[in-house]
């Protein structure tokens, strides 16, 4: 039961103190061949009762079309180290996935189904090569056939396996967190690598926009000796950082999905806000770095909750509750804050690992409460971020206190503000007050769950789903109630 509203708190949008335009890349996605992400997730094939087009599956298909999906990563994460490009054109190759628990891997989707996925998306592509057990002549190869637009053998092959246009490759990384299961490799080792791979990996047309694979939150040290190298800047325009929110901070027992106390509520809660501080010591390292061109840029591209293993369910797949709905908002928010420095971000991952956007078992599909912060934040995608200024209440539990409420705003194409507002607080609603202009009106919409886990399910699928916002006009102010546990977004104009 949800305790009284506290005082109001005053928001105060600076409409005229831009930060930078949050680029629609911010809300990307990451496909990675992990559990049943892919196979029987997203990708049933052709021959499926499951209604599909080309063995991608339709409702799956449908409900990531009204994210208006950016951009996707692929094939990892770990896995793109082990990856082998053409096991997975023409005449499939079988191999078992070494990364993820030595599954099956049956390489019926691959580089066509990827970028055919895509481009019917409407989705800009990144591309991670494998420099873990690779070599640069097959990731040279692998471009040419991706790009190629002339008479070569590898531009031919790709039109006689049934794609005559080339595809685009917007993004690129050479190899993965390569301090880890990218091939443990000392920074001044991986950033020689990549300075030489760099250099062979061309494209036909445009080039794309390279990225370095940088640290995780833990080991900061690694991507500040890689930005040491004297060329890397002359090769690259970023730099990546994985982080993931885990209730415990503790690897070896993450804490649960559901059925979590209030304290692994909090802890959850000042896990993922850490996320402010570490892209803050990001971009302060990238600055220090005087050899570094000038924009050079901080790609979040892993990020999300973490929990253990579900007993019977596929590797990493792990249910979706409210609490990762505020998770997600609370996160979208910071990245709004460093719109001039976070081209980038891809939360990990898209179809029923870790974070999913929809949980697919068998025929059924469901949505998650992230699926549905996505689909209420998607109007932030190219509108310019506005500083935001608040002091209010704090939530707090056992050693753990932490803002309770989180706001961002920007200015659309139209001129209308986007207003998004976070209650992390479980237990307490909280009451607003945002400034108001002339003859503005505003609409909006919640999601907020009855409990700290609630969630949906085939059964349920709009247990937590988005409602109109109550929104109040007093005289030159909008007043609301943010209830606990909810993300909220309004339109102002």
């Amino acid at each position: 039961m949800a305790m009284p509203a506290a005082a109001q708190t005053a928001i105060t949008i600076e409409r005229e103190s831009e930060i930078g335009t949050i680029q629609p890349e911010v809300y990307g996605q990451f496909l990675e061949h992990l559990g049943t992400q892919l196979y029987g997730g997203l990708w049933v094939g052709e021959d499926s009762d499951i209604p599909n087009t080309d063995g991608v599956r339709d409702d799956v298909f449908a409900a990531l079309q009204k994210l208006q999906v950016p951009v996707i990563r692929w094939p990892g994460g770990c896995y793109a180290d082990i990856y082998h490009w053409r096991d997975g054109i023409g005449k499939r190759t079988p191999r078992v996935n070494l990364a993820w628990g030595g599954t099956s891997e049956p390489n019926t989707f691959g580089t066509h189904e990827f970028f055919n996925l895509a481009e019917r998306l409407g989705a800009k592509t990144y591309l991670n090569v494998n420099l873990g057990s690779g070599t640069v002549n097959e990731a040279a190869d692998w471009l040419e056939y991706i790009t190629g637009n002339g008479q070569t053998a590898l531009a031919q092959e790709r039109r006689g396996n049934g794609r005559a246009a080339p595809w685009k490759v917007d993004y690129l990384s050479i190899g993965n967190e390569t301090w880890g299961c990218g091939g443990r490799m000392r920074p001044a080792y991986y950033a020689d690598l990549y300075a030489h791979w760099a250099s062979f990996m061309v494209v036909d047309g445009e080039k794309p926009v390279m990225i370095v694979s940088g640290a995780h939150d833990g080991n900061p040290e690694f991507s500040d000796e890689v930005l040491d190298h004297p060329m890397i800047g002359e090769v690259s325009k970023g730099i990546s950082l994985h982080f993931y929110t885990l209730p415990t901070s503790n690897w070896s027992r993450k804490g649960a999905a559901t059925g979590f106390a209030e304290s692994e509520w909090a802890s959850t809660m000042e896990r993922t806000l850490r996320m402010d501080g570490l892209i803050a010591s990001s971009i302060a390292m990238i600055d220090s770095h005087d050899k570094l061109p000038d924009g050079y840029g901080l790609y979040v591209d892993e990020w999300g909750t973490w929990f253990d293993e579900t007993e019977g369910r596929s590797s990493l797949w792990q249910e979706n509750t409210i609490r990762d709905g505020v998770v997600a908002g609370l996160n979208l928010n910071i990245f709004h804050k460093y719109a001039d420095r976070v081209p980038m971000t891809n939360i990990a991952q898209m179809v029923n690992v870790l974070q999913a956007m929809i949980l697919v078992d068998d025929e059924r599909m469901t949505l998650t409460p992230t699926y549905h912060v996505y689909e209420m934040y998607a109007l932030f995608q190219n509108a310019k971020s506005l500083r935001v200024a608040m002091d209010g209440p704090t939530y707090s539990n056992g050693e753990i206190s932490i803002p309770a409420l989180s706001a961002s705003a920007a200015r659309m194409k139209d001129g209308r503000l986007a207003i998004a507002l976070v209650n992390a607080d479980p237990g307490a609603d909280h009451a607003i007050a945002i400034p108001r202009t002339g003859a503005e009106r505003a609409t909006g919409r919640i999601l907020a769950g009855n409990a700290m886990d609630s969630r949906n399910s085939a059964a349920k699928p709009e247990a937590v789903a988005p409602r109109p916002a109550t929104i109040r006009q007093d005289g030159n102010r909008f007043t609301a109630v943010l209830p606990a546990r909810s993300v909220s977004v309004w339109i102002v104009g």
